[in-house]
């Protein structure tokens, strides 16, 4: 089964029907630019006549695999996107993620299938700097979010995954006319199942924002409070993850962090990504908060900073801003010069939790 292609489908200008984009995908592999080569595989991919596309999961939880996602799913995916976010064809896109993983194969598959008009840059940093174009829509990381900000006035929507977004990200786009969305998905999903609006948190106030599920898809709970997704494609499937939620109605939830990270620190349960994105206008350096095997509490909760700080101005500011919750406060700091990764370049967390055991 071949993807499917709109007729007003435009890469970088040009109309580009299946014998062009064929054209397109040989040219990138044989001569393009190392961001090209992985935009070729794909797009051949996508005009084969597989029913099927082969994609690496993230290895956020565990070494990458491979799995096969069906056309029809990417398709349907792409769809419910379009429909949540109201975009329409005609929608002036910017790719500027790896095609190599799946947020950057879903903005081919959205742009072909819906018949956008697709402008490609490299996945930097900063890609709004490689174009002086205006666009209605965009995907990103955080890190270029972050580095874009001045030129976010050029984006009308921008959906943000590969990393929960801080609370100083937040506070950051207060003031900017672009809608921001936070993104909830995995690879096994074709990218994301959910969204939710960034809006500047409120000091004090509760201002937790669900994530709304894209249209048709089914959520429920299992034993351990994780997430379980059935997604309405063909066929019908259902995705049992590893991310505690609370469900507050058939289509909303909030995403408390993953089950495996939990820590039970004297019969208090702490979710370690909540607390991060607390202190993350606090700590420069990057973070991250581990439970380790403690003798009275049973895991005391510890935070772990790559690079050197001053590790008695860090739990001062954090005693300051956060002492009327005392069971967040870290009862220890350690540094650690760099961070291990995973394949994509997010923290390795089972790697520093062993070196922090054992250091």
């Amino acid at each position: 089964m071949t993807g499917k292609i709109h007729s007003d489908f435009r890469l970088n200008g040009l109309v580009c029907d299946r014998d062009a984009l064929l054209e397109v995908g040989y040219s990138f592999i044989k001569e393009g630019e190392e961001y090209e080569r992985p935009i070729g595989d794909f797009l051949l991919d996508w005009l084969s006549d597989s029913p099927a596309v082969i994609v690496k999961t993230s290895g956020s939880t565990g070494p990458p695999k491979n799995i096969a996602l069906t056309k029809q799913s990417m398709m349907a995916s792409a769809m419910a996107t379009a429909e949540f976010l109201g975009l329409q064809s005609g929608t002036k896109a910017l790719l500027c993620l790896s095609a190599g993983h799946i947020a950057g194969k879903m903005m081919l598959v959205r742009a072909m299938v819906l018949g956008w008009s697709l402008e490609l840059v490299s996945p930097s940093s900063s890609p709004l700097l490689e174009t002086l174009n205006r666009f209605d829509f965009c995907a990103m990381v955080p890190l270029q979010l972050r580095s874009s900000f001045r030129h976010l006035d050029r984006v009308k929507t921008i959906i943000v995954g590969g990393a929960p977004l801080s609370e100083k990200d937040a506070d950051m786009l207060s003031d900017i006319e672009t809608k921001v969305y936070e993104t909830y998905g995995m690879t096994e999903t074709a990218s994301h199942i959910a969204l939710k609006p960034i809006i500047e948190p409120v000091i004090g106030e509760d201002t937790a924002i669900p994530f709304t599920v894209l249209p048709g898809i089914k959520l429920s709970q299992d034993d351990k409070g994780c997430l379980v997704i059935e997604l309405p494609w063909d066929p019908v499937q259902t995705i049992r993850t590893n991310d505690i939620v609370e469900l507050i109605g058939p289509d909303r939830f909030n995403w408390l962090g993953r089950v495996d990270n939990v820590i039970n620190s004297g019969g208090v349960k702490l979710y370690p990504e909540l607390i991060e994105k607390k202190l993350s206008g606090l700590i420069d350096n990057r973070f991250i908060l581990l439970g380790l095997p403690d003798d009275d509490l049973g895991q005391r909760l510890v935070l772990v900073i790559e690079g050197q700080v001053n590790k008695e101005e860090v739990i001062n500011a954090i005693r300051e801003q956060y002492g009327k919750i005392p069971y967040e406060i870290p009862k220890e700091i350690l540094s650690m010069e760099k961070f291990p990764e995973t394949e994509n370049g997010k923290i390795n967390r089972p790697d520093i939790y062993d070196w922090a055991v054992i250091r």
